[in-house]
Parts: structure tokens; C-alpha cells; sequence
């Protein structure tokens, strides 16, 4: 055994110290540097434009750009597609791949592949930025992607993940493609400290996707911020849902989802911050919700979920579901609305507060009165409801309500 190891080692040793740098440029195309390149070699991709189709990778190989190099897909090609264990695509610029509704054209598209590094590219009018399918342990970081499509049929999405596991997403900028991020069967995988903005679908979309985290990202003004789906074990920790707003658009949609937590993230100015239907066991804690045209909308099919030490400020409804029979936890939260005392001035109500009003609940079942908000007749509702309540559901309160809004960290 201890001879195995010394050989693995020498092989190794000697296959780094044979590597090689090749140059592409317009003399020797990248086509040419692959064809000619052994495992690990890198290939420097000179300051040019590049239209060579679609090269196809099937070794591992390290391809670093000199500022300015860019390959032209000219609207026909996907650019990548890569078959190998190992490998690094560093500082190019990929754009203007083709675009076809039965093939899933990328700039990059990885297969059945690991241990991959991709960073520091722009890629720019790709149908698909970055796909990867059968894939493990690659890192994802530092990438710009951009389109102006105007449609979804024009556009794929930012960042494609199918069947994948291990996978880190950090520090990318996606603006303007069908999703910004999508995961579909990808597991123990990490999000972290990613800007999605302006995508014509979700900011970030995943189904079917257990055991990942998301950190720390933003998700700003697309058309709806997080969709999750048939998921179980995630962490949701640090992220915001800004200004998703629409008639149908939310920060974050929680469907078929378990045993989760969404903590200390940050739900501003969007139509919904959380809508959850058909989800239980899941934690919320340490949140903020403000500006919301509804903060939760709790379905009743919904259940031991729990809320505490969230803060609701200037939400037009704090909470609403669409059942009498609500069985989740809300303990500890602070209410902007809540108008109770603190006899004993230990910070915490003395009396519940119930953050469904019965007018909520009414626009909830009917929609379209809505447009008597802010009238007198809104206000003697929900007087008269908080004094005997009769249609908003009794179990359905905050026995603790914090007098003061928890600090939010920075």
C-alpha cells in the first residue's frame, strides 16, 4: 500500500511539472489549443474576439482570459460544453449565444463533471449562463450575468443547476434572465452572497432541492423574489427580498416545504413578503418584515410552523390566512399595531395581540375590497372585532408580544 502511495505521488509530481501553458490567439485558435493541450495545461485566451462555434471539452484543462477576451456564440452555438473532472474558466467574456426552445443552450454547459472552478467571467445576451447537470463539488463565483431578452421564451435562466450536489454559488451579479437562479434535484449545495435583480420570473427558483443553504444574498425587484418547492431542510439565513412587487409577485413562496428555517432575513417593500401554503415545521425567527403589502399570508394548510422574535412594521396586513383553523406557533414578535400594556415593564404585553384583522381576512376571501381600505367603516370592523372576536381565527395570536423591535443585525 505504501508503495502505491509513493508512485501516485510521483506520477502526480511529474504530471504537474509537465504542464504547460499554451496561448490562444487568432494564429492558434482555443480549438486548436484544446486539441493540442494534455490534463491540467492551461490555455491563455489573448485580448480578441473569439468565434469558433462550440468547443467541446473532454480533458481537464485551466482556461484563463486576458482582460478583453471574449467569445461570440453569434446567436447560433452554445459556447462550452464540457465533459471532464477538473478544470478552471477564469476572466472571459461570453456572449450572444444561440437560442432554441428544445436544447438548453448555455455560454458554459458542464456534464456529468467535478470539480470545476468558474469565476470572474461576464457573460452578456446568453440564452443560459452557466448549466450544470450530473455535476459535483464546482465553485460558482464572482460572475457578472446580464441580458436585455423582453420575453421569457427569449431568455433562459442566469445560473441552471439539474441533479447536482456539492455545488457553491457565491458572490455572482444576475440581472435580466428567466430565473435568476435555478436548482432542480441539487442537494448540500451553498448560495452565498449573491445579487439577483430584475429577472422576469424569480430571483431564485429551486424544486425538489434538500439539505442547501442561502446566505446573505439580495433578491431585488423581480418579477417574484424566491420560489421554494417539494423541498425539505433548507437554511434561509441573511438574505433580502426587496421591492418584489406586483399583482402576483412575492419575496419568498414556501410550497410543500419541511422542516426549515428562515431566519434573520430581511422582507421590504414587496406584495407579499411570505406566502406559504401546504408547509410544516418550519422555524421563522429574527426577521424583518416592513413596508409589505401583506408580511405573511398563512394558508391553512399550513401547520407547526412557528414565528418568533420577528419584527412587523408598516405592513398594510401583518398576517392573514384563508381558514378558522390555524395550527402554528406565533410567540414573542413585535407588532407595530399592537396597542396593548405592560403593567409589570418587563418588555413583553400583557394582554395577546391577534395580527389577523377581520378586514384581512375579508379582503382574503374577497379581493376586491381592498378599495374600502383606509375608510372609517374599515376601522369599526376591526374595532369590533378585536373586542369580540367572532370570524378571525382564536388561535391565531401572539400571547407575548414584545413591546420593543428586536435588534436587526447589519
Amino acid at each position: 500500500m505504501k508503495a502505491f502511495l509513493l508512485v501516485a505521488v510521483i506520477f502526480s509530481c511529474v504530471c504537474f511539472s509537465y504542464a504547460r501553458v499554451i496561448k490562444a490567439d487568432h494564429a492558434h485558435s482555443i480549438q486548436q489549443a484544446i486539441q493540442i493541450a494534455n490534463p491540467f495545461d492551461t490555455i491563455l485566451v489573448t485580448k480578441g474576439v473569439y468565434k469558433e462555434g462550440n468547443l467541446v471539452v473532454q480533458k481537464p484543462i485551466h482556461f484563463i482570459g486576458e482582460d478583453g477576451a471574449t467569445l461570440d456564440g453569434e446567436n447560433k452555438y452554445e459556447i462550452f460544453t464540457i465533459h471532464a473532472q477538473g478544470g478552471t474558466i477564469q476572466n472571459l467574456i461570453f456572449r450572444n449565444t444561440g437560442i432554441a426552445s428544445i436544447n438548453d443552450l448555455a455560454a458554459i454547459k458542464m456534464l456529468q463533471s467535478s470539480k470545476w472552478n468558474i469565476s470572474k467571467n461576464i457573460f452578456e445576451n446568453c440564452f443560459f449562463g452557466i448549466y450544470l447537470a450530473n455535476s459535483s463539488h464546482c465553485w460558482i463565483e464572482n460572475n457578472k450575468l446580464t441580458s436585455d431578452a423582453e420575453a421569457e421564451h427569449q431568455i433562459g435562466n442566469g445560473i441552471h443547476l439539474w441533479k447536482c450536489e456539492r455545488v457553491t454559488i457565491q458572490n455572482n451579479w444576475v440581472k435580466g434572465h428567466r430565473d435568476g437562479i435555478y436548482f432542480e434535484f441539487v442537494t448540500n449545495s451553498i448560495i452565498n452572497g449573491n445579487h439577483s435583480e430584475a429577472n422576469m420570473r424569480y430571483g431564485l427558483h429551486f424544486m425538489f432541492s434538500h439539505s442547501n443553504e442561502y446566505r446573505n444574498n439580495e433578491f431585488i425587484n423581480n418579477g417574484a423574489g424566491v420560489a421554494v418547492m417539494y423541498t425539505q431542510k433548507v437554511k434561509m439565513i441573511g438574505n433580502r427580498f426587496i421591492h418584489n412587487w406586483g399583482s402576483s409577485a412575492y419575496g419568498l413562496l414556501l410550497k410543500d416545504i419541511r422542516d426549515s428555517e428562515i431566519s434573520g432575513n430581511d422582507f421590504k417593500e414587496n406584495s407579499v413578503g411570505i406566502f406559504m401554503e401546504g408547509s410544516s415545521r418550519n422555524h421563522f425567527s429574527d426577521n424583518q418584515f416592513e413596508a409589505n403589502g401583506y408580511a405573511v399570508r398563512l394558508q391553512a394548510s399550513c401547520d407547526e410552523n412557528k414565528f418568533e422574535r420577528n419584527n412587523f412594521k408598516r405592513n398594510t396586513f401583518d398576517m392573514v390566512t384563508n381558514g378558522s383553523l390555524v395550527l402554528n406557533q406565533i410567540k414573542s414578535n413585535y407588532w407595530d399595531r399592537y396597542d396593548g400594556y405592560d403593567l409589570n415593564h418587563d418588555a413583553v404585553g400583557d394582554v395577546p395581540y391577534r395580527p389577523v384583522s377581520l378586514y384581512g381576512t375579508i379582503v382574503e376571501r374577497m379581493p376586491a375590497a381592498v378599495m374600502l381600505w383606509h375608510s372609517f367603516l374599515v376601522f369599526l370592523l376591526d374595532r369590533a372585532e378585536r373586542a369580540m372576536p367572532a370570524i378571525t381565527p382564536e388561535n391565531l395570536k401572539d400571547d407575548f408580544p414584545s413591546m420593543k423591535p428586536y435588534a436587526v443585525a447589519q
